[in-house]
């Protein structure tokens, strides 16, 4: 049909209306993108509400025509959010509506999905959609072919504009002309350029909380002391009537990360910071799913665009100091507690991943373990050392590295406090300075009102009242904080600092320097510990990355469990076989061996007689002038005879006897155990061996026991 100038476009769509569309509802749509939208373009809203009119033409009563207007303000792109057209789709599946009325197709949707369900539903249930060219119903091929099409074409639109407001945005961005919210510590000046805020006191807390963060290393501790100094961020209004206003607000955990993390700071304009990963976008979340990108992947970056507080090359450590922080596998962490010195910087020689630390044990004795193949894996743990001497062979080293620089770190940290109290007291001066004058403004306004306004009197004095209390309560948190740090490093002082710094070991050992301390001293100079056991044996082979350049490589040992593990065990027999052969009694070779350097399992003695004398009957070697030992009765075994037949240590058999899962009884002349234990019995005590240890898996093994029970009833099971 050829529509001529001045024509309505619904005119010879009539025959597509019937009785029963006319029966249904006739519903309007009304939708605008955003606020702004409907409060500046209300020609297009006044247009949308106008079909009522036309509804009313086409034969529905004015009170058989719904209006829904609950999306407005709410964008097209997606249905999750729009209440207004779920209740339409609603109204459509319920059979209700005969027609639904839209100024054009991108009012109802501009998303596909959303736009075709939308014909689905009314394709099934008889419902006409109409727009300003005219009527059409989904049920007809053509015109479902062509509502398809502009379906199309809507969230085509959508698309275009999303790209050129992007692309202007972009081009704004790379002349640095695109504005954005200014961070801490920067305003605009007149002409809409970035410039240093100019309040004093805003920039003194800005470069307070670079140098505090290079000092103290984690943004807990930066948070701790800005806390404890009461030190508050002057933050600029972004919004609201006070807009522009300085406002002072206690320092944040995410405001001071945000500040840290921002480039802009070290001079630089940057626009893509933030941007939209689709893997972490959550469904009706359109603005989640932003990942920050590293600097060299930012939309525009322009250097030494503003002024700077720091340099790029401190901006670059303070984002790698914050990234190395974070508790992951592949950082070395922030300093914790705990009496572990290398955390997070030990590596395993063997497969190059980082060793964590555990603490167990009555002590809390603490031990690097190399888990990555039983937990990616489910393989055995590739190195499980103890930690204690780890940390006292790097300490010796990092103590003899530290000694050439004695006096300059004498002279740093003499320059480095002095340089913080006068910071500190700057900024008090500047906040009492700030008090006086919103005290003297509050008595100019004060002075100023007419004495016949007595409520704006009182109020005004009641404010000058509270501006004094402040200013005074100022006064004396100054006198005091006065009081507690002087200005000046007295010469006692200094003389204390220069004489810890000319002995590190006592500075190392003081009890005023904790642990947190000496981690910190370490993290200064080396970059990480490379270590290597050798074997199951006592030998440790440890290597010292430093900072800068170079490596110390040594050998310590650790404590272990078994004697047979000593890298020296075999000249530790045959030493016990030569000198049981001269003759030697157990007390003499006892000490032969401590004098020559042999040491226990446990590495922090020598070997006592004890384990010297079990050495001999695991050796076959008799302790000279010692009469034979009497014989036992049938199917008796000695606790170490038997640990030989079992290939389990004594310390696990005398667990096994307490826990009554061996038949034993005390033997006085040797003054030791003996366990009864005939064929039969000793075979399940080998099965026992194979099983779990725990008593769950020994349920069975007890039962098979009970039947010999008769057998050893002379012995005493404890």
């Amino acid at each position: 049909m050829t529509l001529h100038p001045g024509s309505d476009p619904w005119q010879g769509y009539s025959e597509k209306l019937t009785s029963r569309h006319l029966e249904r509802l006739a519903v309007v749509y009304v939708r605008q993108s955003t606020m702004q939208q409907v409060l500046d373009h209300q020609e297009s809203t006044r247009l949308q509400y106008g079909l009522v009119q036309r509804a009313m033409a086409l034969g529905w009563s004015e009170s058989r025509v719904l209006v829904i207007d609950e999306d407005l303000g709410q964008s097209g792109a997606t249905a999750e959010g729009r209440q207004g057209f779920q209740r339409l789709v609603a109204e459509v599946g319920l059979d209700h509506v005969g027609l639904v009325l839209g100024i054009e197709m991108s009012r109802l949707a501009r998303s596909s999905k959303d736009w075709h369900q939308l014909l689905e539903t009314c394709a099934l249930f008889g419902t006409l959609i109409a727009d300003l060219d005219g009527i059409y119903d989904p049920s007809q091929y053509n015109d479902r072919l062509l509502l398809g099409l502009k379906g199309t074409m809507s969230e085509a639109e959508l698309h275009l504009i999303k790209q050129r407001m992007d692309q202007g945005k972009l081009n704004k961005a790379r002349r640095g002309e695109l504005r954005f919210g200014l961070p801490i510590g920067y305003v605009r000046d007149p002409s809409g350029a970035i410039a240093f805020d100019p309040d004093e006191q805003v920039q003194h807390v800005v470069h307070l909380i670079f140098r505090k963060f290079d000092e103290l290393g984690t943004l807990h501790a930066l948070v701790r002391y800005l806390a404890r100094q009461g030190i508050e961020l002057g933050v600029r209004l972004r919004e609201g009537p006070a807009k522009g206003t300085l406002e002072w607000r206690c320092p944040k955990r995410t405001t001071l990360q945000a500040l840290l993390r921002n480039p802009i700071y070290a001079g630089a304009y940057a626009y893509g910071r933030r941007q939209v990963d689709g893997r972490r976008k959550r469904p009706g979340r359109p603005s989640s799913g932003r990942v920050e990108r590293t600097p060299h992947e930012y939309h525009v970056l322009l250097q030494d665009y503003v002024p700077a507080s720091i340099s790029w090359e401190q901006y670059e450590q303070n984002r790698a100091r914050l990234a190395a922080n974070r508790a992951h596998a592949d950082t070395i962490g922030a300093v914790r507690r705990g009496p572990s010195l290398l955390a997070g910087l030990v590596v395993c020689g063997t497969c190059n991943h980082r060793l964590q630390v555990r603490y167990g044990g009555p002590r809390t004795l603490h031990s690097y373990v190399c888990s990555r193949a039983v937990i990616d894996y489910g393989g055995d743990y590739c190195q499980y050392v103890a930690g204690a001497p780890i940390d006292t062979f790097v300490t010796q080293w990092v103590l003899k590295a530290l000694e050439p620089a004695a006096l300059t770190l004498s002279l740093e940290a003499t320059a480095r406090l002095e340089h913080e109290r006068q910071e500190l007291d700057q900024l008090w001066r500047q906040r009492l300075e700030r008090a006086a004058y919103e005290s003297e403004r509050a008595a100019r306004h004060y002075r100023l009102v007419e004495p016949e306004h007595r409520f704006v009197a009182r109020q005004l004095a009641k404010d000058w009242e509270e501006k004094l209390a402040t200013q005074r309560q100022l006064q004396e948190d100054y006198e005091r904080f006065l009081h507690t740090q002087s200005q000046v490093l007295s010469q006692t002082e200094r003389d204390a600092i220069a004489q810890l710094a000319q002995n590190i070991p006592a500075l190392w050992h003081a009890p005023t320097t904790t642990v947190a301390d000496r981690k910190e001293m370490i993290r200064q100079i080396i970059q990480r510990v490379i270590v290597q056991a050798e074997g199951c044996s006592e030998r440790l082979h440890i290597t010292i990355e430093w900072v800068g350049g170079g490596t110390t490589a040594g050998i310590t040992t650790r404590p272990i469990r078994r004697t047979e593990h000593l890298s020296y065990y075999p000249l530790l027999c045959e030493r016990i076989r030569s000198l049981a052969a001269e003759g030697s009694s157990t007390v003499k070779i006892t000490a032969c061996l401590a004098q020559e350097g042999f040491c226990s399992p446990q590495q922090d003695r020598a070997l006592d007689r004890q384990t010297v004398i079990e050495l001999m009957r695991r050796l076959g070697v008799r302790q000279p002038n010692r009469p034979p030992r009497p014989r036992l009765g049938p199917h008796e075994w000695r606790l170490s005879e038997l640990e030989r037949e079992l290939g389990r240590s004594i310390t696990t058999l005398h667990l096994w006897r307490k826990r009554g899962w061996l038949a034993a009884r005390w033997y006085a002349p040797e003054r030791c155990w003996v366990v009864w234990a005939d064929e039969a019995e000793l075979q399940r005590l080998k099965q026992r061996c194979t099983l779990p240890s725990g008593e769950s898996n020994h349920k069975k093994w007890l039962e098979a026991q009970d039947s010999h029970a008769a057998d050893a009833s002379c012995f005493t099971n404890v």
